[in-house]
């Protein structure tokens, strides 16, 4: 009898691969879009993450470029010296110290250059880093009917405080990003001062860093782009023109749905609840991830673009998707479920971690990498690895803002060119000190201060500053305070001090001044004295009137020719002031 001939219904091997075939396929099917969406959901988490840590990265890049000059440019605006040359701008007394005021900041300024414009005659004052100006600061005056000078109109009538402008100054033949700083008193603007860095060099060294699938920029509240890698994009000059002329970042993406989308991003950071947002859009028909986040100091958002696939490479996901084919294959439950545990649960885990990291919350993702070393495991480590270098970034950034606002505090707090307190420093101590109980206060003015430039030099009189505020350090008890009062003027806080204490402090803070000469940057010996002027304040008092009254007594010091003590009392309070 021959052998039957075989068939699908009477070969058993067969019906078993028909059944493993469309086993396979019905597993296959669905496992392939869930993988797909898993590979997705992580990718695009991954991808946020990292666009929000870029756009954290590149605020800190941008702060730690510009917030020193703006700064140094806010307090140069506050100094007393330019508001007096501003109010007199012909007194060459006044106009000497202005121009000296400028130089000196102009050597801490990064680009060693300034602006400043007095409005009452329009005049533009400027120097550069090599000093070619020196003695002929005065450059030519702003007009309104010159186009080019619109950014000093536009920028008198916005608010207090600097204002960032990328500009093209044809006058000087140099383009940067301008800090101008206005300076008012009251409603009247006095005038307009500031800095700038180069343009080139501030592009270069902030969105020029190389990134494969990465582009950074900042655009100012309107959207015109102001650093971007592409100076073509670089909307200059962008405070004295009209917007509808320029191209802005709204128009890089492809729709107006996208439009909506990066402007509600713009307003989510802007109110300072979150640092950074970040959004898929089109641009140039792909679809690009945008992290935007709000550099609140300078009125600037730094936006960054990020191409996913560029950064991250899908081809990480191979191994697993073989792995959970060949798995399938055997077309057991029990490997499915051993497919399911070692793979699909372990990616679940993957997505949760990533979840937490974009929280903020790194510690599941620092220890992920321990464990099996197989696909899933090196997709692990290598996340383990980035989330450890995002971590670590995170805690230097944090570091460095931290190490940046104990600078700006000294700057705020502390007298430039003594080190010791200044008035807003002095301010503070006294508040606490007023709010304790009575104190002593002092006022120390250094006789015949003029007399002593005038023979010397000022260089000599900045010695003679200096080892005054040393001097007086070194009398001074645990929490007494001394600050700068004025260019020779000194102010010193006595903190619990008894009526009867308060002369003999006097006296021996003076003979502390005064006990020897004080050595000259040229060698020579210079005598000192100094008249004192104190007071004993009552809990309470505020600082104008302990002030005022240490200051009538310093007054009468004077008058009784110098080199003296005087502990102010009730009959002073009605003496005049008259030089």
């Amino acid at each position: 009898m021959p052998a039957p001939r075989r068939t699908i219904t009477n070969s058993l091997t067969s019906r078993v691969l028909i059944f493993v075939v469309l086993a396979f396929a019905l597993v296959a099917v669905p496992s392939y879009f869930a993988f797909n969406w898993i590979v997705a959901s992580t990718v695009i988490q991954l991808g946020t993450l990292f666009a929000e840590k870029q756009v954290l990265y590149d605020r800190h890049r941008g702060l730690g470029t510009l917030i020193r000059e703006v700064s140094l440019a806010e307090t140069l605006a506050g100094s007393q010296a330019i508001r007096d040359w501003t109010r007199n701008e012909d007194d060459p007394v006044l106009k000497r110290r202005g121009i000296a005021e400028l130089e000196h900041y102009r050597q801490n300024f990064t680009d060693r250059s300034y602006f400043f414009v007095i409005d009452a005659s329009k005049n533009y004052y400027f120097n550069d880093a090599g000093n070619g100006y020196a003695g002929n600061q005065l450059r030519y005056a702003v007009s309104a009917d010159n186009p080019r000078d619109a950014w000093y109109f536009a920028t008198k009538s916005l608010g207090d405080g600097c204002h960032l402008n990328v500009d093209n100054d044809a006058n000087l033949g140099v383009t940067k990003v301008w800090m101008n700083c206005v300076i008012r008193e009251g409603r009247t603007v006095l005038g307009v001062l500031g800095t700038g860095i180069d343009l080139t060099a501030f592009i270069q060294e902030v969105v020029n860093v190389p990134q494969v699938g990465v582009t950074s920029m900042f655009v100012d509240r309107r959207g015109l782009v102001q650093a971007h890698r592409d100076q073509n994009l670089v909307n200059l000059a962008s405070l004295s023109e009209d917007i509808r002329a320029k191209r802005t970042v709204f128009s890089l993406v492809d729709s107006p749905k996208d439009e909506a989308v990066l402007r509600g991003l713009m307003e989510d950071v802007t109110d300072g609840e979150t640092l950074a947002r970040s959004a898929f859009v089109d641009i140039g028909g792909k679809p690009t991830l945008v992290g935007v986040g709000y550099l609140d100091r300078l009125g600037w958002y730094n936006v960054t673009l990020m191409d996913v696939d560029a950064i991250i490479d899908r081809q990480l996901f191979l191994p697993i998707g073989l792995l959970l084919i060949s798995v399938m294959g055997l077309g057991t439950i029990m490997l499915v479920l051993v497919f399911k545990r070692q793979v699909l649960d372990r990616l679940v885990r993957l997505e949760g971690v990533v979840r937490s990291a974009r929280e903020g919350d790194y510690g599941p993702a620092l220890h992920m990498g321990v464990g099996q070393q197989d696909e899933i495991g090196r997709l692990s480590a290598a996340f383990t690895e980035m989330a450890t270098a995002v971590d670590d970034n995170t805690r230097l950034l944090e570091a460095r803002v931290r190490e940046r606002t104990r600078e700006l505090e000294q700057l705020a707090f502390r007298d430039g060119q003594t080190g010791i307190l200044n008035r807003r420093g002095f301010a503070e101590a006294h508040e606490q000190a007023a709010a304790a109980g009575d104190y002593g206060l002092m006022l120390l003015d250094i006789d015949r201060f003029k007399t002593i430039n005038d023979n010397y030099g000022h260089a000599a009189g900045d010695a003679v500053v200096l080892e005054v505020a040393r001097r007086i350090g070194t009398i001074m008890g645990t929490g007494d305070s001394c600050a700068r009062w004025g260019g020779d003027e000194f102010i010193v806080l006595l903190p619990g001090c008894a009526a009867a204490a308060l002369r003999p402090a006097a006296l021996r803070l003076m003979a502390a001044i005064t006990e020897a000469p004080v050595i000259g940057p040229a060698g020579e010996q210079m005598a000192i004295s100094i008249s004192v002027g104190a007071c004993l304040a009552e809990r309470g008092d505020n600082l104008d009137l302990a002030a005022d009254m240490a200051d009538a007594a310093l007054y009468m010091a004077k008058e009784r020719g110098r080199n003296m003590v005087v502990v102010f009392d009730a009959k002073m309070q009605m003496q005049p002031r008259t030089a």
